[in-house]
């Protein structure tokens, strides 16, 4: 068994990775290897080992070509070049006489050190273990002295620089010694512990992944029968009360005996599925909503398949939007209402204001935007894979099938945060061979949905990459759009980690209403930052900002407060939503169709 990972002599290092039972390791690696290959063998075979749209075969030839051009224009100045060598093979050198020099007892502070938030080095052997240290700082020498090479190149546009630093991150994520068995004390421990029972364990994992992903490789992020809609996420009680081919809409029960005059419609995006907002209990938006007393209304987006294929962003808006804001009114009797749109479901949301704007209607008194963009000209690392050549091969793709499989995208997603998202669970599940902890909000990260060919070829060109909306050229219903146009009151709000709406760009999109806005800057990401309900204490967010500027100018000018910004949000709507009335009934009028969360949100 693993002695004391803080004991560093020969002797006890040696007996740390001793192996208990030669025969059952012997067998087990036997094993392993036997089910991993055919596991492997069915990879290669799948459209991920297939050059196509955001498959990562293709991502690994684009990484390939940036990468290649990259050091073609590093070798093109020789002389800089071996200066930066020369510099990078002295800390290594330095490096190398610290490990010599720890491993006689001498105490040596360290060349480098993980960023606080980097939790890949967290077992102790990465500071007690001269070997595995020596990897760390090797590993994190280098990243460091690449980062500086490219910060440092001369002649690469804003789209360049991007895309060679979004590369590299997939690189230096991808080869940390974190990923390898050798080179991962965790991994090494376990697997002489179990005899190498992990590894089968990993390669039995790795085989059922396979065989639940869709189009492309999925690694599982949590326990996925762990969780159940209907009990133990999406619980809050609610009916069904409308429904149409795009959507099911849901009300929910009142838990207090007043409720404000003015209900509230959210719309969720309809990439993944609206129980984002309603997790567990504890978590739930829409509980916490209904709890202060509001009328909540929520679009459950129908997880589109080929009979969807010409379903357009305009039929999402008039349909969809406009038709549940329709719905609502029928239902309470009020001609006013207020509405919430989160991620695209905001931008969708926004750019059917727009739209009503120019024809003179009015049916929103305030709207809420949760990490919404409207000007995508700084939308961050999404923008590298809107580009022609890509959405040309995601057309045709489209096109094909009628629809973009929900696993294309997740797998963008989880491009973007590589180190978080993606090599945590290829060491957890497939070398530690450990089942991921169940975790509501990344099962609902995995229960993705598709996209329909039309609405998101639209959505990808238009938004991503012309920027028509931004420009004044956007074109719905034969109308074009002027965001200016927009009068009613708007509350924004945008996270400061956010890699899917960048805070920055969301900041940019705001200046173009000339309506009043509420902005607030949250602490946290594109999920954390927005479920953050205030029982948790976690985070902090920002308000009453005065130089618009630039969102850092903004961020210093505004007042910062710990927690949660809902129950700022909730004073904010309050004094949207009128008086006090009866508490609503669902169904009242309009009648009951199931109960909630409905049947569209389980549609796999």
């Amino acid at each position: 068994m693993p002695q004391d990972s803080h004991d560093t002599g020969p002797q006890s290092f040696l007996s740390r990775y001793l192996i208990p039972n030669p025969e059952e390791f012997a067998s087990n690696i036997l094993r392993a290897f036997e089910r991993g290959s055919v596991a492997l063998a069915q990879l290669a075979e799948r459209p991920d080992a297939k050059i196509g749209p955001y498959t990562p075969a293709s991502e690994f030839s684009a990484a390939t070509e940036t990468l290649s051009a990259l050091l073609q224009t590093w070798l093109s100045d020789p002389v800089k070049l071996s200066e930066a060598q020369a510099h990078f093979f002295n800390q290594f050198a330095s490096l190398w006489n610290n490990v010599l020099a720890r491993a006689m007892g001498m105490p040596i502070a360290p060349l480098i050190e993980p960023a606080s938030s980097d939790s890949r080095f967290k077992d102790p052997e990465w500071d007690n273990n001269p070997f595995f240290d020596f990897c760390k700082q090797a590993y994190l020498l280098a990243c460091k002295w690449a980062e500086d090479q490219l910060a440092a190149t001369p002649g690469l546009d804003a789209r360049e620089r991007h895309r060679a630093e979004f590369y590299l991150r997939q690189y230096t994520s991808a080869y940390s010694p974190t990923n390898f068995l050798a080179t991962n004390p965790e991994v090494l421990r376990e697997t002489i512990v179990s005899n190498a029972r992990n590894l089968l364990n990993g390669a039995n994992l790795l085989a059922e992944d396979l065989k639940r992903s869709g189009d492309l490789m999925k690694i599982s992020q949590t326990d996925a029968n762990a969780f159940e809609l209907g009990r133990n996420l999406a619980t809050t009680p609610g009916k069904v009360v409308f429904q149409n081919e795009l959507f099911q809409l849901i009300q929910y029960m009142p838990t207090t005996d007043k409720v404000r005059e003015r209900p509230l419609l959210m719309i969720p995006p309809w990439i993944n599925k609206y129980y984002i907002l309603d997790l567990t209990a504890s978590k739930s938006f829409i509980k916490y909503v209904v709890d202060q007393g509001f009328t909540v209304f929520v679009v459950s987006w129908v997880n589109p398949d080929e009979r969807f294929a010409e379903k357009t962003f305009e039929d999402y808006i008039l349909e969809g939007i406009l038709e549940a804001a329709r719905a609502v009114k029928e239902e309470t009797g009020v001609q006013k209402i207020n509405v919430l749109g989160y991620c695209v479901g905001g931008t969708a949301l926004a750019t059917g204001l727009a739209y009503l704007a120019q024809r003179g209607e009015e049916p929103f008194k305030c709207c809420t935007l949760l990490t919404t963009q409207v000007d995508f000209k700084l939308a961050g690392d999404l923008l590298l894979f809107t580009d022609d050549t890509q959405l040309s091969s995601l057309d045709s793709l489209m096109t094909e099938k009628g629809f973009l499989d929900g696993s294309r995208m997740a797998n963008v997603f989880n491009m973007m945060r590589p180190r978080d998202l993606i090599w945590p669970y290829v060491v957890n599940n497939y070398m530690l061979g450990k089942k991921p902890f169940p975790f509501d909000l990344l099962y609902w990260n995995q229960d993705s949905t598709r996209m329909a060919a039309a609405n998101h070829k639209f959505y990808l060109r238009e938004f991503y990459n012309e920027n028509r909306l931004a420009e004044g050229e956007m074109v719905i219903g034969g109308i074009k759009l002027d965001l200016s146009k927009i009068k009613l009151p708007i509350f924004s709000v945008a996270t400061r980690e956010d890699h899917i709406a960048p805070a920055a760009s969301v900041f940019r999109g705001i200046q173009m209403f000339k309506c009043p806005v509420e902005f607030v800057l949250a602490g946290s990401g594109h999920i954390a930052g927005v479920i953050n309900p205030p029982s948790k204490v976690k985070y902090q967010y920002w308000t009453k900002g005065t130089d618009m500027t630039s969102l850092a100018n903004w961020e210093k000018s505004a007042t910062a407060s710990p927690g949660s910004w809902w129950p700022y949000w909730i004073e904010w709507l309050s004094q949207q939503s009128g008086g006090w009335t009866e508490a609503r009934t669902p169904g009242a009028k309009l009648g009951i169709i199931e109960d909630a969360p409905g049947s569209y949100v389980k549609a796999r």
